[in-house]
């Protein structure tokens, strides 16, 4: 069988990214991902599949044996994952064939990002899509041969069975291995070229912000928010372009369709079934066009950006729902997703045990509601206004369309209906009174739902989505004046530097659970936890946060910075069992470590004066120019570091004491706008100015006026007069002409 038809063979359905908790099958096998710390790789501990992890004593087996190897890699709360282990890995049979034939190693995509991006990059070029479970055959010296995503336990629709597959790829090996070993080394040698980082040429122009504009502009659904049909996606990243946008010129066209196109979105998520209007948070996606169905899982690094869009939108708005979605996704992350020590767990899954006890489970089952079991709870007079606000039906409020599978038949996901108003009217009530009812009944259900089986929860701890989550709350601590979230942000921060940072060589590991993983930061842990840091600064003003920020902005430039072309690669190079040293560039469902590390280093320029950072920031962002240029909306994070770039961001300083009565109301007003490129740093007379002054010469000559807290609004360190004037603060902070993007 020739490499073509192996890679043929490999073309299938690509499944969504979907989620689910599986019930391991009842067996005496014990394999040796027993002996590890992934979630993931302890969900398959039992299979009978003979699975190694990644590692030196599964590639020397495959060399010493000539055999291939079967990669399997997914992630704790992959839907398709766990239905693929069910249908084949649990399988004796087919345990067997894969024993026989092939040494199979499971990798957990979440501790390991840099193999799942190699083997996924592969598996898109040769089969023209991606998805989790994702499989992949390779040589004994880790080259891909083969690839693709979930396969069947039985020849299906067309798609080729596991079984059929394991068979073909077997033979293959036997018969023509010279031929395919060749080939492999053929395939590598395109790839690498397909990934090759050399400098791009030319600069990169502001005109593409104009570009990536039209492009969502154009892909947006203005009646129900969201960009193009179903399924809908969050992309936090677009709202971040979106936002800078509109904040750069408030007043254009452009800028006021762009937070139009966000602010709806925003509010039609919150009104939804991707809202979990009972418990907090959101869902990973909707299925359909009207973000009713969702697909139940959540993921840390939705509500960590998600909870920043809202506070920005609230900031911008001053709207109730607004600070009131954002309220709901942090109180849920601390309250399900906080270690007792601080740090942030991943995920919970979208499947569920439908009865404690019992092996059925099935997605939503946590989240989904009869009518019978609403009026039981609430009470007739009070489940018919609940019902109305939220959409209950007798047979259920899934439309078929949305639920191909049946899985929702005769329940109901909460989605809003009506307004407040509209609700009251209804019923002849006050918004107060209605707004109490449903708060009551919300509360009821939260109870009555806590008595179910709970979702899977993925309890290890990455550097990089805590860092995510950190911003979040520091910034909510900001906007919405609550020390209890700065309090939170902290004890995060505090539990990555005791647990995930290693002192002696200042560099980062990439998760913890049950103690620190062996895996060494990628360039998204530091990046993100940076980002994290320098917000963390700006609401605590402990310049211990900046310090460790700069340490680790270092320790990034050093092992990931490519000095030759820019930007940074997501990896160090120093693992030879890792085939390609790539540079992420997409901004996705997590943004991009080189449009987070663009800002970074411009917001440490700005800080601090430093030249050089703000030069390596433009390197990285001239590093992307022509993917820039070729598809600007698949880098919407890239286009703020962009806009950073060519506009003049505001430095404010605040001299006074951070605990002083009218330091704080100065902060306060601050707080109150939106303002696209600024940084914020205190002046308080103490080690905290002494830090900044050892920097930059202005801060040894800023002080209070008239003994009375005082703000500098500068660009550049030079700066307008200094007042202690609220109203006159509000002013500078809203006088757009001088930042404009140039």
């Amino acid at each position: 069988m020739t490499i073509k038809k192996l890679i043929a063979l490999a073309v299938l359905l690509a499944l969504p990214d979907l989620t689910t908790s599986a019930v391991a099958a009842e067996t005496s096998h014990t394999n040796r991902l027993a002996k590890e710390k992934s979630p993931y790789l302890l969900q398959h501990q039992h299979n009978p599949v003979d699975w190694y992890p990644w590692g030196e004593e599964a590639f020397e087996k495959a060399k010493k044996e000539n055999k291939p190897i079967f990669l399997s890699v997914g992630y704790s709360t992959c839907h398709w994952c766990h239905v693929m282990e069910r249908e084949s890995f649990e399988n004796p049979a087919i345990a067997k064939l894969m024993n026989e034939n092939f040494i199979n190693i499971k990798v957990d995509r979440e501790e390991r990002p840099d193999i799942d991006q190699v083997y996924m990059t592969f598996v898109q070029a040769t089969t023209g899509h991606g998805g989790w479970p994702m499989s992949v055959w390779l040589t004994p010296d880790l080259k891909p041969f083969v690839g693709g995503t979930y396969f069947p336990p039985e020849d299906r629709s067309g798609m080729p069975g596991f079984p059929s597959v394991l068979k073909k790829i077997a033979s293959a090996w036997k018969t023509d291995r010279q031929n395919i070993v060749t080939s492999s080394d053929h395939l590598l040698e395109r790839l690498r070229s397909a990934v090759d980082h050399s400098a791009s040429s030319g600069q990169v122009g502001s005109e593409l912000r104009d570009k990536a504009y039209r492009q969502f502009a154009s892909n947006f659904d203005a009646k129900l928010g969201g960009f193009g049909s179903a399924p809908k996606f969050p992309r936090p990243v677009a709202f971040n372009f979106l936002y800078d946008l509109y904040g750069t010129a408030p007043e254009s066209e452009e800028g006021k369709r762009a937070l139009e196109m966000t602010l709806t979105t925003l509010r039609k998520m919150a009104e939804g079934g991707i809202h979990d209007h009972v418990g907090g948070g959101f869902h990973r996606y909707s299925v359909d066009q009207f973000w009713h169905v969702p697909h139940f899982e959540k993921m840390l690094y939705d509500q960590a950006q998600l909870a920043t869009a809202y506070l920005t939108a609230f900031q911008i708005t001053r709207e109730p729902l607004l600070e009131k979605t954002a309220r709901d996704i942090l109180d849920y992350v601390r309250r399900d997703l906080t270690d007792k020590d601080g740090g942030f767990y991943s995920a919970e899954d979208a499947d569920s045990l439908l009865a404690q006890g019992k092996p059925e489970h099935a997605e939503g089952a946590f989240y989904v509601w009869t009518q019978k079991e609403i009026e039981a709870l609430l009470g007739r007079e009070h489940a018919k206004i609940f019902g109305y606000h939220y959409g209950i039906e007798d047979k259920g409020n899934a439309p078929a369309a949305s639920d191909t599978h049946g899985e929702f038949k005769g329940k109901n996901i909460l989605i809003q209906r009506h307004h407040m108003g509209e609700t009251a009217k209804k019923f002849g009530l006050t918004e107060e009174k209605t707004e109490q009812l449903l708060t009551e009944s919300r509360k009821i259900l939260f109870d009555a739902r806590a008595k179910r089986p709970r979702p899977h929860l993925d309890d290890k701890i990455l550097t990089a989505w805590n860092g995510l989550m950190i911003s979040a709350f520091a910034r909510a601590s900001q906007v919405l004046d609550d020390p209890a979230y700065l309090e939170t942000a902290n004890k995060a921060a505090d539990f990555i530097q005791q647990k995930l940072y290693r002192e002696d060589t200042k560099t980062l590991l990439r998760s913890y659970r049950q103690g620190a993983s062996e895996v060494n930061g990628f360039a998204s842990d530091y990046a993100f936890l940076i980002q994290g840091l320098l917000d963390l600064y700006e609401a605590s003003f402990d310049v211990g946060r900046i310090q460790w920020a700069m340490k680790l902005q270092q320790r990034q430039d050093e092992l990931f910075g490519d000095p030759k072309s820019g930007g940074y690669f997501s990896t160090t190079g120093s693992d030879a069992n890792v085939l390609l040293r790539m540079k992420e560039a997409d901004d996705m469902a997590e943004p991009s470590p080189n449009s987070i590390a663009a800002l970074n280093l411009l917001r440490i320029g700005y800080m601090l004066d430093q030249n050089d950072a703000r030069q390596r920031a433009e390197q990285t962002i001239k590093a992307f120019a022509k993917q820039l240029e070729a598809a600007p909306s698949s880098m919407p994070q890239m286009l703020v570091a962009l806009s950073w770039s060519r506009s003049k961001p505001k430095q404010i300083v605040i001299a006074g004491k951070a605990d002083d009565a009218a330091a704080r109301a100065m902060l306060r007003e601050v707080h109150r706008h939106f303002v696209p490129h600024e940084v914020l740093i205190l002046a308080d007379g103490g080690p905290g100015q002494q830090f900044f002054a050892d920097r930059v010469e202005f801060m040894k000559s800023v002080t209070k006026i008239d003994n009375q807290p005082t703000t500098y609004v500068c660009e550049n360190f030079v700066c307008q007069l200094p007042t202690n004037d609220l109203p006159q603060l509000a002013k500078l902070l809203t006088e757009r002409k001088r930042n404009a993007v140039q």
